[in-house]
């Protein structure tokens, strides 16, 4: 019998691949991976929009070079570019995603009072990639695009786009892994100081304060799963120590998929209000989009608050490594730079000397660019260009989607995924006001519970532990769930994605998983007869 113990310590990540090779092992059965949180869906037309552009700017970079064989063509024209799209799109109106660039345009011009025919240049330019990134922290008119975008979805419109900054990254790792290092490098953060961690995480929010290189203490904000997953009143009221620097938040939370309600955001704001002025808060906020009505920390905290999204999951787009990182513009880390002692900021002084003669005068966020490329290679930093137009075309689906089609059409798939599942598992499903539902957490004690009582789930959660139980049911049921353990829950669960299977998929893991349940629970009373 295989000894799952030796997986103990293995993250979900990590031990994902051990299931993986469990579930896999059955002839003349499906491997159905739950434990992916990659969707199997995607944006179709901001994508079709990118390569009916690319055919666009081709045709542009021809216009320089056209004596010289087809090989050859040369950086686009901003003169008469807005006379040429226009006969572009009205030759290849049929063409899908044509009208969409027109309409873009038109967007950004009539409504947010940009040069259009800079914005095309920009767009051009940067779909060739004929050109670095200028300026390195993000395109101008990209810039302005996205901010709106996330402003609209993650701040409800709270807070300004004038306001903000944005700086382009490879995704919401690379956000997270820029943010750190600029942190400890800027002495914001050292070792041995405290960070407070809402909890259940998802898993490298616990692994890297613990790094050597970052030394951190970790300080719990523990969520009620009784409560809806929220935090209560007296685990925020631990924000209120001095010691904690940052306070580090998944909102909507992963795994459970619930976002902060009203009450939690009204009592950080108080405390950060009344109490921590200076508290830095980092929210990874990518699975926004998915709850109703949501709002980030950084509509109620903008000061304070670091705002990280990625564009991966709302647009399926995983492999484009899109995610920006946003700052307001008056931010409490740029304060805590102007006060940082005389040594550290000769330090700092070194650090940056080659970039800007002021270096107190440079912001966090141009700092966090500059260390993303070790600071010496600062000219060069930056996301691809062709990466931020397809970023900027996202922005803009979602931004002229009034209606919100595109929103309500994923919303309702991954709802009807879950209701499969729950219905074939026998089991009601979770009804929770503040959930994204992007995943489900399958609590594993408690569903035994409401099949076939207390005592049962009692017998169950004696006689297997969480991590054997997910591997029993890898091998037993082909079906992948990630621990939630991993995560930093104290219940036995596993986390199913709602995005990555087919509705009649979700079907066949809940009538495995009661199938298996029955089992388990005769097997039960067998043992237990009087």
């Amino acid at each position: 019998m295989t000894d799952y113990s030796q997986f103990a310590k293995l993250s979900p990540f990590e031990l994902k691949d051990e299931l993986i090779k469990l579930a896999s092992g059955q002839k003349n059965r499906t491997m159905l991976n739950a434990g992916r949180g990659n969707p199997n869906f995607l944006a179709r037309l901001p994508r079709r929009a990118f390569f009916r552009l690319g055919l666009f700017a081709t045709a542009e970079s021809e216009l320089s070079f056209s004596y010289m064989q087809q090989a050859v063509g040369g950086l686009p024209r901003i003169d008469g570019i807005e006379a040429r799209f226009e006969r572009f799109t009205s030759e290849n109106r049929d063409q899908e995603g044509v009208e969409f660039l027109r309409r873009a345009l038109s967007y950004v011009r009539d409504q947010m009072g940009l040069s259009a025919s800079d914005f095309l240049h920009e767009m051009v330019e940067g779909v060739l990639g004929c050109n670095y990134p200028m300026p390195p922290r993000m395109l101008r008119m990209s810039e302005e695009v996205v901010r709106h975008y996330l402003m609209k979805e993650m701040a409800g419109g709270r807070v300004s786009a004038k306001d903000v900054d944005v700086f382009a990254v490879e995704g919401g790792t690379a956000a997270m892994t820029y943010i750190f290092d600029c942190l400890k490098q800027n002495r914001l953060v050292t070792a041995g100081d405290k960070v407070a961690i809402g909890m259940p995480v998802f898993t490298p929010y616990i692994e890297i304060p613990e790094l050597d290189v970052y030394g951190l203490k970790e300080v719990a904000i523990n969520a009620d799963p009784d409560a809806g997953w929220q935090y209560s009143d007296a685990e925020l009221e631990k924000l209120k120590d001095p010691a904690i620097k940052i306070f580090f938040c998944i909102n909507p939370s992963n795994p459970p998929s619930v976002k902060l309600d009203g009450r939690s955001m009204e009592k950080i704001g108080k405390i950060v209000k009344k109490d921590r002025p200076d508290l830095m808060i980092l929210t990874d906020d990518v699975y926004g989009t998915f709850a109703d009505d949501f709002q980030s920390l950084f509509a109620a905290c903008p000061r304070n608050t670091i705002l990280v999204y990625s564009y991966s999951k709302y647009f399926g787009a995983t492999g484009w490594r899109l995610g920006a990182v946003a700052l307001h513009r008056d931010n409490v880390l740029d304060k805590a730079l102007a006060k940082l002692p005389k040594n550290a900021k000769a330090t700092l002084d070194r650090r940056y000397s080659s970039i800007v003669t002021d270096v107190s005068a440079l912001k966090f966020i141009d700092r966090l660019v500059a260390d993303s490329r070790t600071v010496a290679l600062n000219h060069t930093a930056g996301l691809s260009t062709p990466q931020q137009v397809q970023m900027a075309l996202f922005s803009l689906f979602a931004l002229m989607d009034e209606k919100d089609s595109y929103k309500a059409t994923l919303k309702a798939l991954i709802r009807r995924r879950q209701a499969a599942l729950y219905a074939e598992l026998g089991v009601e499903m979770p009804d929770n006001g503040n959930s994204a539902d992007y995943y489900t957490l399958l609590d594993l004690e408690k569903i035994s519970s409401k099949l076939y009582g207390k005592k049962f789930a009692a017998w169950v959660k004696k006689e297997f532990s969480a991590n054997e139980l997910l591997f029993r049911i890898a091998e037993e049921t082909g079906t992948v769930l990630l621990p939630g353990r991993g995560f930093g829950m104290d219940h036995p669960a596993g986390r199913a994605s709602l995005a990555n299977l087919n509705e009649y998929e979700y079907a066949a893991i809940g009538r495995s998983l009661r199938k298996m349940a029955d089992e388990y629970y005769a097997e039960y009373m067998k043992k237990n007869r009087h």
